[in-house]
C-alpha cells in the first residue's frame, strides 16, 4: 500500500511527493503525519499534489516541476 511504501522511502531519506484527486475526499488518514499540507504550510516529509493519474496533461507538468529520479504508482481505480 502506498503509505508503507511513502514511510519505508522517507525513512530512507528519500524526498516523497504524492498526488491526490481534488475531487477526492480528502482521505489522507495512513499518511496525514508524513504530508506537507500547503495551504497551512505545515511541514512534513511528504508533498501532496492535485493531480488526477489519468491526465496526461498534469503529469507531465508534475513530473517537469518535480524532477524526481524514480517514480512508484500504486495508484488504484476508483469505483
Amino acid at each position: 500500500d502506498g503509505s508503507y511504501l511513502a514511510e519505508f522511502l522517507i525513512e530512507k531519506g528519500y524526498e516523497v511527493h504524492g498526488i491526490i484527486r481534488r475531487s477526492s475526499s480528502f482521505n489522507t488518514g495512513r499518511i496525514q503525519h508524513l504530508y506537507k499540507d500547503r495551504s497551512t504550510h505545515q511541514e512534513g516529509s511528504m508533498k501532496l499534489h492535485y493531480g488526477d493519474m489519468t491526465d496526461s496533461t498534469c503529469l507531465v507538468r508534475l513530473i517537469h516541476e518535480i524532477k524526481p529520479d524514480e517514480i512508484y504508482n500504486l495508484a488504484a481505480q476508483s469505483h
